[in-house]
């Protein structure tokens, strides 16, 4: 059996590398025996083996010295150099981000070109305009801005209460062998399409707000203005609970998420001063939380603005305006869904594009009031 020959066959580095090792060793060898013979010179009297192991000493020193050193091989595969990758993985980013810009600058500048003649016909008025009749040309917005903004308030106020409080359960106080699952069922839920909640909401809520829940809350709260008038089932309450129950799943998870992500060593550290879970839940988990719990809610807040074909199907299209959250109503996304298709004008065609950039500009307004809302509450502590 041929035998495997242990020595390295590199030509030059590793000879370098055992000549200095052994010129080390020689130096060191030497400097012992010098400090030998100088003991023995102490003892006799007598210098000549001093002088002879001094000038070997000095020889290996100078191979130490003159032994040329060089660098340890690089494990690393020769590619580019690292300022190269960093400045393209930048360039990358930077890139991702313009795009992104340039887009939403290109939608706005698109929905502002297209929707021109109704804003040079109506101007400012379209804004408070309620009347919106296609065989006059009397188009106007408020009926829909109304529709909008109560259905998507109580939306995210429905889904708020009962995300947070289901985000608590799964990141805080559930057993992991239920919390687990449950948690993979919310998220599958928030992957559900729009249409198949507009569908059960029309056949299965409308029927039940109609029979129980409406009738009960106008039995127990018919003093308020909301909970008064005629009951037919689709409305505004129903289009704002069937909203609720689409953002709730965006809610609990985001929320569950950044409770989960404290770090034990706070709740250890509540726990040990004597704090009850639920008290550690509440002055240590949640505070540290709020900021992802209230951008989660902005989010969330984002969908039920923007929400169509659910909000469609139980809303009851009525382009009027009532107090009562049990009469039916319209909102800015169903009225483009259901008469896109119908505008035989330029000026019906260009009034539903204004539409959509109300639409537009109302996100744009929430989130940017939520995000300041969220800098003025958490900058003093963030200071």
């Amino acid at each position: 059996m041929r035998r495997r020959s242990t020595m390295c066959r590199c030509p030059t580095t590793c000879s370098d590398r055992r000549s200095r090792s052994s010129a080390i060793r020689k130096a060191r060898v030497l400097s012992n025996k010098i400090l030998m013979a100088k003991s023995e010179e102490l003892r006799s009297g007598s210098d000549l083996g001093c002088a002879r192991v001094s000038k070997g000493a000095e020889t290996a020193r100078a191979i130490v010295t003159t032994a040329p050193v060089q660098p340890p091989p690089s494990r690393l595969p020769a590619t580019r150099p690292a300022a190269h990758r960093g400045r393209g993985f930048a360039a990358c980013v930077y890139s991702a981000t313009a795009i992104f810009l340039a887009l939403v600058l290109a939608l706005f500048v698109e929905l502002s070109w297209k929707s021109r003649l109704a804003i040079e016909t109506f101007g400012l008025s379209f804004l408070w305009t309620s009347a919106w009749n296609p065989v006059t040309n009397q188009f106007g917005a408020l009926t829909f801005i109304y529709g909008t903004v109560v259905s998507s308030s109580i939306a995210i106020v429905l889904a708020a209460v009962v995300g947070i409080l289901a985000g608590a359960f799964l990141a805080e106080f559930g057993p992991a062998w239920f919390t687990t699952p449950l948690s993979f069922l919310i998220e599958l839920l928030a992957a559900i399409p729009s249409v198949v909640y507009g569908l059960w909401g029309l056949f299965v809520l409308a029927p039940v707000m109609r029979d129980y829940l409406e009738p009960w809350l106008q039995k127990y709260l018919g003093f308020l203005p909301f909970f008064t008038g005629a009951i037919y089932g689709i409305g505004m309450l129903t289009a704002g609970v069937v909203l609720a129950i689409m953002i709730v799943p965006t809610v609990t998870a985001i929320s569950r998420d950044v409770m989960a992500a404290i770090p034990q060593s706070q709740r250890e550290a509540i726990w040990a001063l004597g704090a009850s879970r639920w008290q550690g839940f509440w002055m240590v988990v949640l505070p540290g939380a709020r900021a992802g719990v209230f951008g989660a809610c902005a989010l969330a807040l984002g969908r039920a603005l923007g929400e169509t074909i659910a909000t469609t199907m139980v809303i009851g299209n009525r382009p009027a305006i009532s107090v009562s959250w049990f009469a039916p109503a319209y909102s800015l996304s169903s009225v483009i869904a259901n008469e896109f298709t119908e505008a035989t004008s330029q000026l019906y065609l260009s009034a539903l594009i204004e539409l959509g950039l109300l639409l537009f500009v109302i996100s744009v307004i929430v989130n940017g009031l939520a995000r300041l809302l969220l800098w003025t509450v958490f900058r003093p502590a963030e200071d």
